[in-house]
Formats: C-alpha cells, sequence, structure tokens
C-alpha cells in the first residue's frame, strides 16, 4: 500500500466527519423507522434502541455494500478530479463536513430532513465546484446518477404509502371490522409472519455481503431459502406466539409472564385462572393514545367492531366517547404539556435533571458533577425520554392534534394487542433495511477517502467497500438513535396521524418493502420520505383526510427541499474555498 501520510490530516478529519454524519443519521433518520413503534406503544424506548442497534449493524454490515458504491462512484464523475488524488480526498471530505453540519442544525431543531438527500447534494456541489455542471452526473446514469434519486423525492413517498394502505386495508377489512376479530387475526397472523420474514430474507440473499455471493446461487436455491426460511418462522409462530396469545387475549390469563411464550403448545392446557380482584384490570397494555391527563384523545364516534371476547360490539360507547372527550374534575383535560414538565415527568435512576454548575468547571466539585450526573444524563437521556408525552403538543398545535386523533377508529386493545408482536417484527426489518440503505450516506465518501489515502491513487469506478467501515458506520448509527434520537420521534409519531400497533405494522411494512426494493438496485432512497409517505397512506385509509396532520407534512417536504441547495451549495463554497485559497 502506498498510504498518503501528506494527506493524514484530511483522512482524519474525513474520518470524524463521517462518525458525526452517521450519529446524526442515526438520530433523524433511524428515529423516523422506530417512531411508529415507540409512538404506538409497542415499544419503549429502550427496546427500540436494543433491536435497533442489532439490525441497524447487521444491517449496515450484510446488505450495505452496493449502496455505499454508488453514493460514492455515481454522482461525480471521477475524471472531474483530474487524477489528483488528494483533490478526491479533500473534496468527499468537504462533502461530509457539511452533510453532516447540516443534518446537526436539522436534528437539533427537530427538522426529520432527508440524510440520503444532504450528502447527494453536498457530493454535487462539489462536483461543480471542481469541474462545473459537467461534472456531475445529472441524469439516470445507469440508476446511479441524481436524476435517478432525486425522482424519488416522488417516488418513494408514493409507493410507500401505496404499500402502507394496501397492508392496512387488508388489516382492517380481513380483522379489525370483523365479527369474531381475535379468531381472524389469529388465523392469519402465520400469513403475516410468513411475509414480513419472506421481505426480510430477500433483502439478505440479494443484497448480501459481497463475500458471501448469495445473490451467485442458483435461482431455485434463492427460491427455496426464502420460501423455507419464511415457511419455518410461520410454524414458529404457529406453535409459539398463538397459543401465548390467545392465553393473554381470549381466556384473559392475567398471570401469563413473557417467558411463558417459550411453553409453545403446552399453553393450551394451562388452566385459566380465577378473575382478578381488580374489577379495571388491564389484560393487555392498553395501546390508546392518552393526550389529555389520562384520558383518550382518539375517541372516535361509534361503529361496528368486534369486542375481545369475539361477538359483535361497538368501537366507542356514545357515553364513553362524551366521557373520553370532558375529562373530569380529578382529571381535566391536559392538552398542553410544557417541554420541561415533560423532562420532570420521567425521572429514573436518579440521572435526571444534574445540578448546575458553579464556578469554574474545572473546579473538583464541578468535574464530580460532571462525572456523576451530566454524563449519565446525555448517555440516558435519550432512553428515558417521556416520548408520548412530549407529542400532545402545546396550544393550537394541542388542539389540532387532539382534533385529527378524534378522526380515527379506535379499535380494542385485545385486537391491537396482536399486531403489536407484527409491529416489533416489522420494526426490524425496516431498522435493517436503514442500515442497509443509509449506512452509506456516512461511509460511501468515507471509503473513497480511506482508498486514496491507503493506495494513493484515485478511486477506480468499482471498488469494494471494507466490512471494517461498514461496522464503523452502523455502531455509530446506533449511538445517534440512543443518544438523540428522541428529539425527532417527538416530532413525528402521533403528531402525523394516530398511531396503533395495526397502523404502526402497515406503515413499518409499507416503508421497508419501498426501502428494500430501492435498496435491491442500488438507489439510495430517503428512509424519512418512505415511512413519512407511508404514514399519510394509513392515516388518509383510517380516518379519512382529516385525520392526518397536513401542516406537519408541509414542513417535513419543505425540509426536504431546503436541504438540496443549503447541502450543496455549502460543500461547493467550501471546496472552492480550498482550492482557490492563498498560498505561499
Amino acid at each position: 500500500m502506498a498510504y498518503l501520510h501528506q494527506y493524514d490530516y484530511i483522512f482524519a478529519i474525513c474520518l470524524l466527519f463521517s462518525a458525526l454524519d452517521a450519529y446524526n443519521i442515526g438520530a433523524n433518520d433511524v428515529a423516523n423507522s422506530f417512531a411508529t413503534s415507540v409512538s404506538s406503544k409497542s415499544l419503549t424506548m429502550t427496546q427500540a434502541v436494543i433491536l435497533a442497534g442489532i439490525c441497524e449493524f447487521l444491517g449496515a454490515v450484510l446488505v450495505g455494500a452496493k449502496v455505499a458504491g454508488t453514493i460514492k462512484n455515481g454522482i461525480i464523475s471521477l475524471s472531474a478530479f483530474k487524477g489528483n488524488a488528494g483533490i478526491e480526498m479533500l473534496a468527499f471530505t468537504c462533502a461530509l463536513a457539511c452533510s453532516a453540519t447540516w443534518l446537526m442544525i436539522a436534528t437539533r431543531n427537530s427538522w426529520p430532513v432527508s440524510t440520503t438527500y444532504s450528502l447527494v447534494s453536498a457530493l454535487a456541489g462539489v462536483g461543480v465546484a471542481l469541474n462545473g455542471p459537467k461534472a456531475v452526473q445529472w441524469g439516470w446514469n445507469n440508476g446511479k446518477g441524481l436524476g435517478t434519486i432525486f425522482a424519488g423525492m416522488a417516488i418513494a413517498p408514493s409507493i410507500a404509502a401505496g404499500f402502507g394502505a394496501t397492508v392496512y386495508l387488508l388489516t382492517k377489512y380481513i380483522v379489525l371490522v370483523r365479527k369474531n376479530a381475535i379468531k381472524w387475526g389469529l388465523a392469519v397472523a402465520p400469513v403475516y409472519f410468513f411475509t414480513v420474514t419472506a421481505v426480510l430474507t430477500m433483502s439478505i440473499v440479494y443484497k448480501g455481503s459481497p463475500s458471501l455471493k448469495l445473490d451467485k446461487l442458483p435461482k431455485t436455491t434463492i427460491a427455496l431459502a426464502i420460501v423455507l426460511t419464511s415457511l419455518v418462522v410461520a410454524i414458529l409462530s404457529t406453535i409459539f406466539w398463538m397459543p401465548y396469545v390467545y392465553c393473554k387475549v381470549v381466556r384473559k390469563d392475567h398471570t401469563l409472564k413473557w417467558y411463558h411464550f417459550f411453553l409453545g403448545p403446552l399453553l393450551w392446557s394451562r388452566k385459566a385462572p380465577d378473575a382478578p380482584a381488580d374489577a379495571d384490570h388491564q389484560f393487555v397494555p392498553d395501546y390508546r393514545i392518552h393526550t389529555n391527563g389520562g384520558h383518550d384523545s382518539a375517541a372516535a364516534a361509534p361503529a361496528t367492531r368486534t369486542s375481545s371476547n369475539g361477538t359483535e360490539g361497538h368501537l366507542e360507547s356514545e357515553e364513553k366517547v362524551k366521557d373520553l372527550e370532558a375529562g373530569s374534575a380529578d382529571q381535566p383535560i391536559r392538552r398542553n404539556v410544557p417541554l420541561a414538565e415533560v423532562e420532570q415527568k420521567d425521572v429514573k435512576y436518579g440521572f435526571r435533571n444534574p445540578a448546575p454548575l458553579e464556578g469554574l468547571f474545572i473546579l473538583p466539585s464541578n468535574l464530580w458533577k460532571i462525572v456523576s450526573q451530566w454524563i449519565p444524563y446525555y448517555l440516558t437521556r435519550g432512553i428515558l425520554f417521556d416520548v408520548h408525552a412530549a407529542q400532545v403538543g402545546q396550544g393550537a398545535d394541542g388542539e389540532r392534534i387532539h382534533e385529527m386523533h378524534a378522526s380515527a377508529t379506535v379499535y380494542d386493545n385485545e385486537i391491537e394487542h396482536m399486531y403489536s408482536f407484527l409491529q416489533v417484527l416489522t420494526a426490524c426489518t425496516n431498522s435493517f433495511a436503514h442500515g442497509s440503505n443509509d449506512v452509506a450516506n456516512a461511509v460511501g465518501p468515507f471509503a473513497a477517502v480511506y482508498y486514496v489515502w491507503s493506495e494513493g491513487v484515485i478511486t477506480p469506478k468499482d471498488t469494494p467497500t471494507p466490512t471494517w467501515i461498514l461496522a464503523f458506520g452502523g455502531i455509530w448509527i446506533v449511538i445517534g438513535l440512543a443518544t438523540y434520537g428522541y428529539n425527532i420521534m417527538m416530532a413525528l409519531g402521533n403528531r402525523l396521524t394516530m398511531h396503533s400497533p395495526s397502523r404502526g405494522f402497515s406503515m413499518e411494512l409499507g416503508s421497508s418493502i419501498t426501502v428494500l426494493l430501492a435498496s435491491q438496485y442500488g438507489i439510495p432512497v430517503s428512509t424519512t420520505m418512505c415511512i413519512a409517505g407511508s404514514t399519510a397512506g394509513v392515516g388518509i385509509c383510517s380516518g379519512g383526510f382529516k385525520a392526518v396532520n397536513w401542516r406537519a407534512f408541509g414542513w417535513i417536504l419543505l425540509g426536504w427541499v431546503l436541504t438540496v441547495p443549503i447541502a450543496g451549495t455549502a460543500a461547493g463554497c467550501l471546496l472552492a474555498l480550498f482550492i482557490n485559497a492563498p498560498h505561499w
């Protein structure tokens, strides 16, 4: 290897900004992927971070190589560098620096922007700075040019909305509004498990790490691998998941614990316990969205649906709707919760509200506060933050959110409980897809800089991305979600439309299918756009156009549009300043 040690400082700077870019991808984009799961109460923040850590990392390492190649090779024509390896290193470093800075600003202000478009726009900006407009692949370029990528701004949300709406409508009319909904839900659940597993398996097979060479296998072998893997998961769901949910939902076994899941078929013969002494005992978690001091803000008009015992009932009685809307003297409606109160509400482990520093920070007392209080506070804030309390809105915004939720139909907790399991699986699929697609935004340019620095030549057209670089990006993505993802989560979720496990499952599956299809063809689409489109599609099918917060979607769209000129102009100007600066 011919290391360019004279450019060690450029490599070091690129490494730092690559980590920062990956960190903000985790805080901004991964939060988008898991906002549906956390907002619908299928996952806690802690559970979401753990699952994201596993799925994002595996997606980045196993599936991220081909998309990373598109980012580092398909946007700027290699001839623009004119054989100057140092200029190529500087160009990609400037692009990463401006992309990471813009993402940090957006995340700090709770703007869910497209991390893909931020990096692609920055690369286009440095390309123009190098050799004018002709240096950038503006056209389709065999699916790798800017034309392909920016077409996704309209195509990705539309396709994701169609997939999300389709999944939700199938779920709604096959299960949710049926007589004996519990029976129908249990009957079709293995089909859902089969479908979701098939999507995940296809992503691994067709987009696996180049060293695995899974896509080189015979087509018959690939088809058998997909079908058999999905079939095994569907069978396991029938053996273990079905009896567990049946005891929990139908028999209302309040003594059932999570580890009883592994008893599988033995649960069918488990004796039903006596009814609990508490008449208001919750047999399953309460998935309704509470935004008014403990009452359900999403109370809907009466409509036919299936109750937990399998008989025809109603979604909510008129009397209950009035009670939920009116509140009570003991629990008044509280739709406008200040953010400071949200911070105070979720106090755990003694890591909240660190004592202020007094005097110089180097004083022993202040250093002890930093070590014992401030560091644990910032490390755990993302996991302990009360996302649901932050999603109720303030002032007029809170009123709009409350009215929006009132337009959506509320289903029984028992029925929603079945889909919380499926939503966890779709959340993992979505997270895996995100790791495979968006890790390229951070490590693609860094991989190019590493190649130039280590080999001493311009990158060829096709260069593999080292696995350690993909792992590096995956680790920082997870850290970003764990420490700062809540800042985007509180701006999404129930602020866009009312969430529940059945809705969130549909949103996540619709989005993951769209992302994985794009990833298979090497097109770096934005997961932000996919989940936003899928959320809108499900929201419209759930309660009509009034059930969607179009104002919030408008701000999200504005952020997508502003990302292009801001990131592109900043990167182009920064590179032009460096290469044209006066020197001795």
